[in-house]
């Protein structure tokens, strides 16, 4: 299957106080295929979320390549970096981050008004949205007014507005208790098999990891294959 994501030998090195190189990444490889869920685990600190960053072209990578949707993010400049995340990946955080003084409907409309799209095409594609993560009675409330896993799933339908072929998930069941957690896992393992999208989840959660097809450990720099170790 043709990768809509590839890293490759990517490196990440940050400056520390002392003016020495902190390693981060040390020649990252990944591919991973449209319907196709990939868990990252490893130990607090082991650079996961950095990884992420530098997949989604959040950041650059100090060495290597990183290919979104057959781009070189590398021959992108940075006035056309937005460009390229905005239609190749979509965003989950732990914390929701939607905008509290709008409605679930109005926040997962937001990137496709901001993307020009007319406001019914935007309003269609967010009821359905909204519909597929099982919200359909909640599209008028404000996130004031949801759980927090309402609010983790409008987030998601946000992420999946634009139809991204990539969406990149850092830790987002950590702030859920156990039942809305696993009403989200299921959502993302079915989101990879019904709609075609890549998904690379970083997790903690052993019931999260489990439903990906590859779990991958990342650990001094680099990504392995496992089996379940590195998680807590």
């Amino acid at each position: 299957m043709t990768a809509i994501l590839e890293a490759r030998s990517v490196r990440k090195v940050f400056t520390g106080g002392d003016g020495g190189e902190i390693v981060v990444l040390n020649g990252v490889d990944l591919q991973v295929a449209r319907g196709e869920m990939v868990a990252i685990v490893g130990a607090s600190g082991a650079g996961k979320s950095t990884l992420l960053q530098v997949l989604g072209a959040l950041e650059r990578p100090t060495g290597g390549e990183v290919v979104l949707a057959g781009t070189a993010v590398s021959l992108v400049a940075d006035a056309e970096l937005a460009a390229l995340r905005n239609r190749s990946v979509g965003f989950v955080f732990q914390f929701h981050h939607l905008l509290k003084e709008f409605t679930a409907l109005e926040n997962v409309m937001m990137p496709l008004r901001i993307a020009g799209v007319a406001v019914r095409e935007a309003r269609e594609r967010g009821e359905a949205l909204l519909a597929r993560v099982g919200l359909a009675a909640r599209m008028q409330h404000r996130p004031g007014e949801l759980s927090g896993g309402e609010q983790q799933r409008t987030a998601v339908a946000r992420a999946l507005a634009a139809s991204p072929p990539l969406i990149l998930a850092d830790e987002p069941s950590g702030n859920l208790d156990h039942a809305n957690a696993e009403a989200l896992h299921g959502l993302f393992a079915s989101l990879a098999a019904d709609m075609g999208v890549g998904l690379v989840v970083v997790t903690h959660n052993r019931s999260l990891a489990s439903r990906a097809q590859r779990r991958l450990l990342l650990e001094d720099g680099t990504l392995h294959e496992t089996q379940g170790e590195g998680l807590v």
